[in-house]
């Protein structure tokens, strides 16, 4: 009788427990990885550490309290020792649309003490070309005896690059099923990151070099930005020519070659609000198209704030209900929210408004609104019986279950109720 070979549990360090840290954390910890998420925030530690989760997703709790019941998946805030390290980190942009590399280098400062030679590195963050290998380079740099390809004998630290590409509020559907790219520094990386992602993905796994994987999300995310920047600025040649925007692109949508997507008022969440500025800033002279979709969709909100404030003209102290915060139907997701920046500009638009915010998928406002007495999250009646004006800013199924029926005139930058 032939003796079995056990393949051995590869023990993974996701670093960033956020929106797709933790959902990557658990779904290799529920095909067999041993996992330990490493996380700046105490309290997202301890959570995990209880089996519960600070943000909502679908099914995700009950896959992290499974896997920490199980013993499979525990927190820390600092990096261990580990067979494969994904980096799972914010990427903003600075003022100036700059990206900003700082997240991905302190993670990479905090893998690198812990690496005997041999690992896997893969950076999961959406990012600006190159940034793998600056990656890379920052953990050469505190590491120089090792290498990526073993020159001169030193071990060998391989990195790759493997975008996530999910859905907000289908993550731990879309983990298994999309199809994923993963980009290596070298051809050796690319395939060990494929063997992992292997584990649980049931999708394509397609290899190219880092590179042409981080832009290939970004352009991705720039598609569809400039898709939406078509539907917003109809909205606004429509508002123009006084045509129900609505009706026209449900109209232009019969074409069998026509798709247009729905207007809004605005674009955010960390992904399409941010990772065309990316290719911009890499190639700031050839991205015409793709700036001027950003422009035009961060122009939105500032059209919506002045319908609002058009709503409430002559009105003294005037009450706006706002209607949803996150920046998609849904979710909970505040991040890059045109939503949140169109309650902020209202409040220095509207002289002594008052703005009652319903939001039912979080329990309290933003940082910046929290402690302001002009700013007041309520539920969905009290903002109906006392708005003077009615702002539906994004489509939350309770909200279009709930319609307007009160005499206040209502901004609707979603068609919700048409």
């Amino acid at each position: 009788m032939t003796p079995t070979t056990e393949v051995p549990v590869p023990t993974v360090a996701v670093i960033g427990l956020g929106y797709i840290g933790l959902p990557t954390a658990a779904v290799l910890a529920m095909h067999g990885a041993d996992v330990v998420g490493v996380d700046v925030n105490a309290a997202t530690v301890d959570a995990v550490n209880r089996g519960e989760v600070p943000f909502v997703e679908p099914d995700l709790e009950i896959a992290v309290s499974g896997a920490v019941a199980q013993g499979r998946l525990r927190a820390e805030t600092k990096t261990p020792e580990a067979d494969v390290f994904i980096v799972a980190v914010p990427t903003p942009f600075t003022g100036d649309h700059a990206p900003d590399l700082g997240y991905i280098e302190a993670a990479a400062d905090g893998i690198a003490p812990r690496l005997r030679g041999g690992e896997l590195v893969v950076l999961e963050s959406t990012s600006p070309p190159g940034a793998t290998r600056h990656m890379a380079d920052r953990i050469l740099a505190a590491r120089p005896d090792l290498s990526l390809d073993g020159t001169d004998g030193r071990p060998v630290v391989h990195v790759a690059h493997c975008p996530e590409r999910v859905l907000p509020g289908r993550v731990m559907i879309e983990l298994v099923t999309n199809d994923r790219i993963v980009g290596g520094l070298t051809a050796e990386a690319a395939e060990r990151a494929k063997a992992l992602y292997a584990m649980f993905c049931q999708g394509e796994i397609m290899l190219t070099d880092a590179v042409t994987a981080e832009m290939a999300k970004l352009v991705e995310n720039s598609y569809r930005d400039v898709n939406i920047a078509f539907a917003n600025e109809l909205s606004v040649i429509a508002d123009k020519l006084g045509i129900d925007v609505w009706e026209l692109i449900e109209l232009a949508n019969h074409h069998p070659r026509v798709n247009i997507l729905q207007p809004g008022p605005g674009v955010g969440g960390h992904c399409i609000a941010v990772d065309p500025w990316f290719i911009v800033d890499a190639a700031p002279q050839e991205a015409r198209l793709i700036r001027t979709a950003r422009e035009v969709n961060d122009a939105k909100p500032a059209l919506v704030v002045d319908k609002v404030r058009t709503a409430v003209a002559g009105r003294d102290r005037p009450t706006v209900a706002v209607l949803g915060l996150a920046f998609k139907a849904n979710i909970d997701d505040l991040r890059e929210s045109p939503a949140r920046r169109i309650v902020g500009d209202v409040l220095g638009a509207v002289p002594g408004a008052t703005v009652l915010v319903v939001e039912p998928h979080v329990e309290e406002l933003p940082a910046e609104l929290r402690d302001r007495d002009d700013v007041e999250l309520v539920p969905l009646e009290t903002a109906y019986s006392r708005g003077d004006v009615v702002a539906v800013l994004v489509d939350h199924d309770a909200f279009r279950a709930s319609p307007y029926t009160g005499p206040a005139p209502v901004v609707d930058t979603r068609g919700l109720w048409r």
